[in-house]
């Protein structure tokens, strides 16, 4: 298994490198993990989870990750039984990290044993925060309302604790460079900075924390900055993404979402030698090629933080030469830089190297049923969705649907129509958006006089709606554009224009683009069947007419008319976080 590419310093201290190694296998433990060593990693956590805090935390993280995988109840409860045990080991007393140490100095103990009690409540703070974000986490998965609202006040305890911590630690930082920056002065100037000191001191009813701290090192500060920042970073990205309606409510609560700020947090966390470094690393790698190119966030398509996703798995290629995981982002940056083919190889690769893990297996199936939707090859959709269909826990009825339309554009229509039933069987969770809207669909398809071309359509609906145009090649857009414009089913004509117009705006054929957005627009015949069509059509409108100086005025009032006159419709969240995003950017840009 790969090891870190750089080894931790060690102190020389005498109880210091306990820590040090305690940090070290933890950071092992994580990358056996990410190198598909999941067996091997708890097996190495679970050994030495009563020796520490942070092996017990490995070992209760591990135990998450695999409840998260598969969704099974006893796993569930493990989780929750081992983060509980975890938390409870850490709950050594509430005291702030500062105030402690004061109280430890105040009773004359040496300064190595204020340093190991100093990293030790703090490693054990950030872990009870951690450990409160997983127990959320669980709780939200029952979709009760009792749950919700116990989930939402545990976030809020860990929130607190981050950002109690995260200024903690940075205060101590700008202490230790400021002791390192007054040691390396001439004699004189230190002299004459002491006596300033001192002074300080004197006059000073509260000393600095950092004075009383003297002795925690700058590397030990550093990864503990690495281990708060993952759950701080996560925070602020997470919360920046809440639909805009729902944001001032969860401001109210106390959370932030400041985007940068998060992202800032991540790759210094990435960058640490804590053993949160591969999951802050993995936290970026799907914000670049999953989050941000779907949600358009910042206003910007499918190209944006690609560059940034390439050069975090160049960095890491060495350290993770078969991990499934980063094969899988791999796959997600050439398939968003259009290259479908080697996308195709790396999912596959993925697969194959996932072989004892299942939901690792089935986001690559994922993958690889999209790319062939992509590349119009509806056969080898087909079968990754329908192994999906059988094999998933996590939405049978959607994967159903996929299934169906893809069979559908395949010809075979009898059996279209067979899993297009299916798909009503298995509609479960009624506040699903995207199960409501494969339930809709389906049963529109199925009682309509279905044929190749309308399943044809329902691809190209699902590329649409995924953010997937971009990513097709001209000759399979010029495909779609022939299919399109020979279906004269009249409930589908809004649908189609909107389709026509994504097409065109990718083939960057503006004029076409915003007449067929146009004819979306006043479409009413198919509004109650493809609520979502209009406000969609308004915002695309709008998105073309914000590139022009000229029609900028006109495109913020598309999108505002978007965002206020429609209400209802599929997917109202989703539009609402681009609009935001769109007219944010807008903003920014107008600003001199």
């Amino acid at each position: 298994m790969a090891e870190p590419t750089e080894p931790v310093r060690r102190s020389s201290d005498e109880e210091e490198p306990d820590r040090i190694n305690d940090a070290e296998l933890a950071l092992k433990g994580i990358n056996m993990l990410l190198n598909n060593g999941f067996k091997e990693s708890d097996e190495l956590f679970r050994a030495y989870r009563n020796n520490s805090p942070l092996m017990s935390f490995g070992a209760s993280f591990v135990s998450f990750l695999n409840a998260m995988m598969t969704f099974e109840e006893e796993k569930m409860q493990m989780a929750f039984e081992d983060l509980r045990a975890t938390e409870k080991l850490c709950e050594s007393g509430n005291t702030g990290v500062i105030e402690t140490i004061k109280n430890k100095i105040k009773r004359s103990m040496d300064s190595q044993r204020s340093e190991v009690a100093a990293v030790d409540r703090l490693q054990r703070q950030i872990i009870i925060a951690d450990c409160q974000v997983y127990l959320a986490v669980l709780s939200f998965i029952k979709q009760e309302l009792s749950a919700y609202i116990k989930g939402g006040w545990i976030l809020r305890k860990a929130w607190k604790m981050y950002n109690k911590c995260y200024s903690d630690i940075t205060h101590l930082q700008e202490g230790s460079r400021r002791r390192a920056s007054e040691q390396a002065m001439p004699s004189s100037s230190l002299s004459s900075s002491s006596d300033r000191s001192d002074h300080s001191h004197s006059s000073s009813a509260r000393p600095s924390p950092s004075q009383t701290l003297d002795s925690i090192s700058p590397e030990v500060l550093d990864r503990l900055k690495g281990s708060v920042s993952f759950g701080y970073g996560l925070f602020h990205l997470c919360i920046s993404m809440v639909p805009p309606h729902l944001l001032k409510i969860v401001n109210l609560l106390g959370f932030p979402g400041d985007r940068l700020q998060g992202l800032s947090a991540l790759t210094y966390a990435s960058e640490s030698k804590d053993m949160k470094a591969p999951l802050a690393t993995l936290a970026l790698l799907w914000y670049h090629t999953v989050v941000q190119p779907f949600f358009a966030l910042d206003g910007t398509d499918t190209q944006a933080g690609l560059l940034e996703a390439k050069s975090i798995l160049q960095q890491r290629e060495a350290t993770y030469p078969n991990s499934s995981l980063f094969r899988f982002f791999k796959g997600r940056v050439q398939r968003l830089e259009c290259q479908i083919s080697s996308a195709l190889t790396s999912f596959s690769d993925a697969l194959d190297l996932a072989s004892d893990q299942r939901e690792i297996q089935h986001v690559c199936l994922y993958e690889i049923g999209w790319c062939s939707m992509i590349e119009l090859n509806y056969r080898e959709a087909y079968k990754a969705f329908e192994r999906l269909k059988t094999e998933s826990r996590w939405s049978q009825c959607y994967y159903a649907y996929l299934t169906g339309v893809c069979q559908g554009a395949t010809g075979d229509l009898e059996g279209a129509v067979a899993v297009f039933k299916d798909v009503q069987k298995l509609f479960k969770r009624k506040n699903n958006q995207i199960e409501l809207f494969s339930m809709k669909r389906a049963e529109k398809l199925r009682s309509s006089s279905l044929s190749k071309e309308l399943c044809i359509l329902a691809v190209i609906e699902i590329l649409y709606l995924w953010k997937a145009l971009p990513n097709c090649s001209t000759a399979k857009l010029q495909t779609m554009t022939q299919v399109l414009q020979r279906i004269e089913d009249v409930s589908s004509a809004g649908l189609k224009n909107l389709l026509l117009g994504a097409i065109s705006k990718c083939l960057r054929n503006t004029k076409d683009a915003i007449q067929y957005f146009h004819l979306a627009a006043r479409d009413e015949v198919g509004r109650l069947s493809n609520s979502y069509v209009q406000p969609y059509s308004c915002y695309e409108l709008g998105c073309v007419l914000l590139n022009t100086p000229e029609s900028a005025a006109k495109g913020r009032m598309l999108m505002l008319q978007a965002k206020e006159d429609y209400g209802g419709y599929d997917f109202e969240n989703r539009l609402h976080v681009r609009i935001h995003s769109a007219l944010a950017s807008g903003r920014a840009a107008a600003q001199p």
